[in-house]
């Protein structure tokens, strides 16, 4: 049978031959347990823990899928805590119709992304949804990670640095462009990527220069800087000119009226990151691929405290207001 159907979410004979000959086949005959719970053995009292889901459309795109980013924003979920990914779970909810090689794709996808992060895929479950109801397929993980160092939260004061890993724009802009067949796009490709890497780099390198991390993905770099100085006594200054946006990222951007600070990223971590360190930080990141590109692109002020804004390329400043509603549906 080529197409899901909704025996294969039964509890039966169908269900356990798509479990044990297709999902645990791929993702790991040695890492599932296929019982109730996983059974885990953790070096430490102190661990990170998460979850989330995921839906885009469509869920294959230039640079990844819905798998590698279900794996990827997990991972990275925890590593910008300061942890050490190490298991995660996955329950894949199918809608009745999809494709069998579509599923094994995006399966095979999942557990390149897991072997690339080193993380285990360790449970799971399938669910069956009828025709018309699930947009193909969604994803919901957990993932826990070993805390290396006491997560990375300290006080945030004027004078700390802002820095990226990358591209800003990346993954929402290919993801728009698909949808909108912009043939003129065909160089755009997501960013999805896991980080843990890179931050446990970091991290190890400069363990008391970082004060806050966190990945940028729906709502994009934009959105993280007004959660960090909302109700604060500071502000969020970017420099226009040091941001590293592609030239095919503005093109689709302004086609579409979309300001890049807003769209999603996936392979993207935002550091605070104390002054003295900054350039530093920036050198270790630019040894790992997803790093080629870090830049300080800004920096904590006293200015406009409770605000994220940018500096203009002509030198005046505007305001970077809270994101109103999604710009794009379905995304990750």
């Amino acid at each position: 049978m080529d197409i899901i159907v909704p025996g294969h979410g039964s509890g039966g004979k169908l269900m356990n031959d798509l479990i044990n000959n297709l999902i645990k086949s791929i993702l790991g005959n040695d890492t599932i347990q296929l019982d109730d719970a996983a059974c885990l053995t953790l070096p430490t009292p102190t661990i990170a823990f998460t979850t989330d889901s995921y839906t885009i459309t469509p869920i294959e795109f230039s640079g990844g899928t819905i798998g590698s980013l279900a794996i990827n924003g997990t991972v990275n979920d925890l590593a910008v805590m300061g942890a050490t990914p190490k298991y995660i779970s996955c329950a894949l909810i199918l809608e009745e119709g999809l494709e069998i090689e579509t599923l094994k794709r995006i399966l095979i996808s999942m557990k390149e992304a897991a072997v690339k992060a080193r993380v285990a895929i360790v449970t799971g479950d399938t669910k069956v949804v009828p025709k018309g109801k699930g947009d193909r397929m969604y994803i919901n993980t957990a993932g826990i990670g070993v805390l290396i160092t006491p997560p990375q939260r300290r006080e945030i004061t004027p004078g700390d640095i802002i820095i990226i890993n990358g591209s800003i724009g990346d993954h929402g802009t290919a993801i728009m462009a698909l949808r909108n067949n912009l043939t003129f796009s065909k160089g755009l490709s997501s960013d999805c990527a896991a980080l843990n890497h890179l931050i446990e780099d970091v991290i190890r390198q400069y363990p008391d220069a970082i004060k806050f991390m966190r990945d940028a993905t729906r709502g994009g770099v934009a959105s993280v800087l007004n959660e960090i100085t909302k109700n604060a006594s500071f502000g969020a200054k970017l420099i226009e000119d040091n941001l590293p946006v592609k030239d095919e990222v503005k093109g689709v951007a302004d086609i579409l009226g979309i300001d890049p600070l807003y769209i999603a990223n996936e392979g993207k971590v935002i550091m605070i990151v104390d002054s003295n360190y900054a350039q530093y930080i920036v050198d270790v990141m630019k040894k790992h691929p997803e790093g080629k590109e870090a830049a300080i692109i800004g920096q904590i002020t006293a200015e406009f405290p409770g605000k994220a804004y940018l500096q203009t390329k002509i030198g005046g400043n505007r305001i970077l207001p809270v994101l109103i509603e999604e710009q794009l549906p379905r995304i990750c």
